[in-house]
């Protein structure tokens, strides 16, 4: 699934080339998401001016000029696609939703899973969406501080990836970016979260925020299905210090016998990968 770092890449190139555009034509190709596609989303957008995006957790948010807010999720394989009018004479496979603009952009919103989302709010009531509602704070934002990490992993006995992951505690983080953001910060995965001191907090604050801007400034990371609106594949899947690396060395550890090398383990259903030496 496309995290934090991925969805925002996408935004961006949304972005530069929506912006300021006028909706031509909009056609809903099929409505069978993970939730039904509002049947009214093509009247909206047909005739709009894109006049801004957001992004909240893992979330898009297309506001109309005058209208309502489109909410994108990409949820499993989704993928928006650029390009231009005509020049593709057969709709790609999957294709959800199509947008063109009176420039000749065409947007396709091509789902092969089913696992994404498309819906209409109006923009006053973003953050109250089924969706948005309970999310905690933007990890890049002003509000994740480490007096917020330290108050809600207070008291927790759930392992700290888990705490991580928890979405009413810090929205948009994901399986790949809290295994590199934890072994930066020194802390296992298997940790107690209300056992972690105030000064690995500090250190994984900072570890959060650097591991989530490299990822940004990389397109994201390319494992099977994302790519960004261009076709352009991310990169920084070639920066990883521990995901999918599992049996690999450890670049902080000296090697046998002290160091085994990078763990995978199993948490909550998902893989987490560490160094046990590195990340006691």
């Amino acid at each position: 699934m496309p995290e934090l770092p991925e969805v925002e890449t996408v935004m961006r190139g949304l972005e530069a080339r929506l912006l300021g555009r006028r909706i031509a034509r909009a056609e809903l190709r099929r409505p069978d998401l993970r939730w039904k596609v509002p049947q009214a989303l093509p009247g909206v957008l047909q005739g709009a001016r894109v006049a801004s995006f957001r992004r909240r957790a893992k979330y898009i948010l297309m506001r109309l000029e005058g209208r309502q807010s489109v909410l994108i999720h990409l949820g499993m394989s989704g993928r928006m696609n650029l390009g231009s009018v005509g020049q593709n004479e057969a709709p790609p496979a999957h294709e959800h939703l199509l947008i063109e603009t009176e420039d000749g952009t065409r947007l396709g919103f091509v789902d092969p899973r089913r696992f994404g989302a498309l819906d209409l709010l109006d923009p006053a009531d973003e953050d109250s969406h089924k969706l948005l509602a309970g999310l905690g704070p933007e990890p890049l934002g002003a509000e994740f501080t480490e007096d917020h990490l330290s108050r809600v992993l207070a008291g927790r006995h759930t392992p700290m990836k888990a705490a991580l992951l928890d979405q009413s505690n810090v929205a948009g983080l994901g399986n790949i970016y809290v295994s590199e953001a934890l072994f930066r910060a020194h802390i296992s995965p298997q940790r107690r979260a209300g056992d972690v001191t105030q000064a690995e907090i500090a250190l994984l604050v900072a570890a959060i925020r650097a591991t989530l801007t490299e990822a940004i400034a990389a397109g994201g990371s390319t494992l099977r299905d994302y790519a960004q609106p261009s076709g352009e594949l991310g990169y920084f899947q070639h920066n990883f210090k521990v995901y999918g690396r599992a049996g690999e060395p450890c670049e902080r550890c000296p090697g046998p016998p002290g160091c085994a090398g990078i763990m995978r383990i199993v948490q909550s259903g998902r893989s987490s990968f560490y160094c046990p030496t590195a990340q006691p």
